[in-house]
């Protein structure tokens, strides 16, 4: 064989195995991601990627320290713990599991966070977030756990809300675990009045929260949810779909509509620490 044509061979070969290792890779990622499918799901044909990013059954916790698990100001849940926001005597109740690294999650939030603000400030739904650290524990990193315990320290500031929305808002590639930084946590707080105070940060770089957080990936992995973001409105699950219907803005408020027809809207105050629904 001449030289040439050992270099054509050799140079297949590596190919070969190049394609073959890009090929595996694909499969890996095919089994991490369980669904990911388009949807117009926003006003003005608005166009999202809804999925559920396929949970890691192993390991117990994100943190790297078991702490006390201490709540934050006026946390829900019990075994299930969640920050609630709107009125807490609303007449229906939105659940939503999701991660801040999700970029489902964020999909989910960009596309629907006016519409369940206004159904929040109408008195008509409350909302509960379940916080999760599924993509900490499928890619590695800690920005999930950094994250939720970060939107933890701003609901003990009543300040949930609005940090909740900017930290979707600003949520970095996947793979970038630009969240584990308790810095740029701390960066984010500033786009939000009054929550960059020397308690918040306290909060942020001790980890206040994080076991708090840890108990509440942990009823998670323990559900029959198999990914994020989950929704359920009154116990219903409605993301992607509720029966026939696709989730969007309009059905959601007709959903609730339905769901609290002869109800009256709630008039009580925001959970404590959960601040203004906007």
């Amino acid at each position: 064989m001449s030289e040439k044509n050992r270099d054509g061979s050799s140079r297949s070969a590596r190919e070969r195995l190049q394609q073959q290792r890009e090929r595996e890779k694909a499969r890996e990622k095919q089994r991490r991601v369980l669904i990911v499918s388009a949807a117009v799901v926003g006003v003005l044909g608005l166009a999202a990627v809804v999925g559920v990013i396929a949970a890691n059954t192993g390991g117990k916790g994100s943190s790297d320290k078991a702490g006390p698990v201490v709540p934050p100001a006026g946390a829900v849940g019990g075994d299930k713990p969640a920050i609630q926001t709107g009125k807490a005597d609303a007449p229906s109740t939105l659940a939503i599991w999701e991660d801040f690294r999700c970029p489902a999650c964020a999909s989910f939030e960009n596309a629907f966070r006016d519409t369940i603000h206004e159904l929040e400030a109408a008195g008509a739904l409350k909302t509960e977030y379940h916080l999760a650290t599924l993509i900490d524990r499928n890619m590695g990193g800690s920005g999930s756990l950094r994250a939720a315990n970060a939107a933890a320290c701003a609901q003990d500031a009543g300040k949930f809300t609005a940090y909740h929305d900017v930290l979707y808002i600003n949520q970095p590639q996947e793979t970038d675990d630009a969240f584990a930084k308790n810095d740029k946590l701390i960066e984010l707080a500033a786009k939000v009045p009054g929550l960059d105070t020397p308690a918040f940060r306290s909060c942020v770089e001790d980890g206040t929260h994080d076991s708090w957080v840890d108990k509440s990936n942990e009823a998670f992995r323990n559900s029959d949810f198999r990914g994020t973001p989950s929704v359920l409105l009154n116990g219903e699950s409605v993301f992607p779909t509720k029966g026939n219907e696709q989730i969007s803005p309009e059905n959601l408020k007709k959903w609730v509509a339905e769901a609290n027809k002869g109800k009256k809207p709630g008039t009580a105050s925001p959970a404590a620490g959960a601040g203004p629904s906007r």
